[in-house]
C-alpha cells in the first residue's frame, strides 16, 4: 500500500523492470562494441566474463579504455540520478539538481587554485598539487567541494527553512564562481585552457585505481538512502506534514545533504562538473514508473541514470571518429529537451513545477 501523498503506478510491473534491466545491459554491451574501432560482440562478452578477446588490440582497448569509461559513466549516472532525486524531494523543487548547493562551484574553485595559481611561482602546497597532475586535480576538486558542502551542512543545523538553505547554497556558488573569474583574469592562458577543458567534464580520464576509490563511496551512499525512504516520502507533502508524522526534519535534512554531498563530490572530483543528468534522470524515472514512492524511485534513478550516462559517454566519443565531444555538450543536448518536455507536460496537466 502506498504512503500518503505517494502515487502508485508501474512500480510493481515485473515486465517493466525486466525491460529497464535489459536496456541497461544492452547499453553496456553496445557501448563496448561501438567506437572509433569496432570491437566484435563476442570479444566484448569474452572480456566481460573474465576471458580474453581474440585480438590483443581489442583486448587492450576494452580493458584500458572502454570498460573503465563505461563503468565510470554508469557510476556517475547512478550517483547523480539519486542525488538529483534527493535534492528535488528535499527542496520540493522540480528544477533542483545535485549541484544546487554549490558542490560544482567549490570543486571548480579548488581546481582553479591549482591550475591557475599553481606552478613554480605559486605557494608551495599549491605548486606541489599542480605537479601531481591528475591526482592533484582530483584532490583539489574534492577539497573544494567538501569545503563548500561542509559550510552548507554546518548551516543546516541552524537554518529551519529548506528554501533558505537552498538560497544560501546558491549564494555560496556565486561567491566561489566570482573567485574563479578573478583567478582567470590573472592566469596564464595555457592554464586557463586546461581549466576550461576540466570544466567540460569527461568519463574517459578515470582509471581502475580511481574506480576502486569512487565505487565503494557511491555504493554506500546510495544504500544509505534506502534507510530514509519513509521520511523522504513524508517530505513530499511538505515539512509540516512530515513533522506531524514524527519526522525530525533537521536530522533528515542533514542526512540527505550528506548523502547528496558524497555522491556529487565524488563525481565532480573524478569527472569534473557533469551537468543535466542529475536534473533530468528523476523526471524520466517518475514519468516511466508513474510513482513518487522512493522505494521505487531510488533504484529506478540508479538504473536509468546509469543507462543514460553510458549513452552520453558513448556519443561523446563519436563512434567511428577519432574526435571527442565535450561531455557537457552531449548531456545538455539530451537533457534540455527532456526538461522542456517535462515542463510543458506539467503545464498541460495543470501541475505546478
Amino acid at each position: 500500500m502506498s504512503a500518503p501523498g505517494v502515487s502508485a503506478g508501474n512500480e510493481r510491473n515485473p515486465a517493466l523492470w525486466a525491460g529497464i534491466v535489459a536496456v541497461a545491459i544492452a547499453s553496456v554491451l553496445a557501448a563496448a562494441v561501438i567506437g572509433s574501432i569496432a570491437v566484435p560482440p563476442g570479444d566484448v562478452i569474452s572480456v566481460i566474463t573474465g576471458g580474453h578477446a581474440s585480438d590483443p588490440g581489442h583486448d587492450a582497448i576494452l580493458r584500458l579504455v572502454r570498460l573503465p569509461r563505461i563503468t565510470t559513466s554508469a557510476l556517475v549516472g547512478a550517483a547523480l540520478g539519486v542525488a538529483g532525486l534527493l535534492m528535488q524531494t528535499l527542496f520540493r523543487n522540480a528544477l533542483a539538481d545535485p549541484y544546487v548547493l554549490g558542490a560544482n562551484s567549490g570543486a571548480s574553485l579548488g581546481v582553479a587554485i591549482v591550475a591557475l595559481a599553481g606552478g613554480a611561482s605559486g605557494p608551495a602546497f599549491v605548486g606541489t598539487l599542480a605537479g601531481w597532475g591528475r591526482l592533484g586535480t582530483v584532490l583539489a576538486a574534492a577539497a573544494g567541494a567538501a569545503a563548500v558542502l561542509g559550510v552548507v551542512l554546518l548551516l543546516a543545523v541552524w537554518v529551519r527553512n529548506s528554501v533558505t538553505l537552498l538560497l544560501i547554497g546558491v549564494m555560496l556558488g556565486s561567491v566561489t564562481g566570482a573567485m574563479v573569474a578573478v583567478l582567470i583574469v590573472y592566469a596564464d592562458p595555457n592554464s586557463v585552457q586546461q581549466y576550461m577543458i576540466w570544466g567540460l567534464g569527461t568519463f574517459s580520464a578515470t582509471s581502475w585505481a580511481d574506480l576502486e576509490v569512487a565505487a565503494p563511496i557511491v555504493a554506500v551512499a546510495i544504500v544509505m538512502t534506502f534507510f530514509w525512504v519513509r521520511p523522504l516520502n513524508a517530505l513530499l507533502l511538505g515539512e509540516g506534514y512530515a513533522r506531524s508524522m514524527g519526522v525530525d526534519i533537521r536530522v533528515v535534512r542533514a542526512v540527505v545533504l550528506l548523502v547528496a554531498a558524497l555522491l556529487t563530490g565524488v563525481v565532480t572530483a573524478f569527472c569534473g562538473p557533469v551537468g543535466f543528468l542529475g536534473l533530468v534522470i528523476p523526471h524520466l524515472v517518475r514519468g516511466l514508473l508513474r510513482t513518487s514512492d522512493h522505494r521505487t524511485l531510488i533504484p529506478g534513478c540508479a538504473l536509468v541514470g546509469a543507462t543514460l550516462a553510458v549513452w552520453c559517454g558513448t556519443l561523446a566519443d563519436l563512434p567511428g571518429e577519432n574526435t571527442t565531444l565535450p561531455l557537457n555538450a552531449v548531456t545538455a543536448l539530451i537533457g534540455a529537451p527532456v526538461v522542456i518536455t517535462v515542463l510543458l507536460r506539467s503545464r498541460a496537466q495543470g501541475g505546478v513545477v
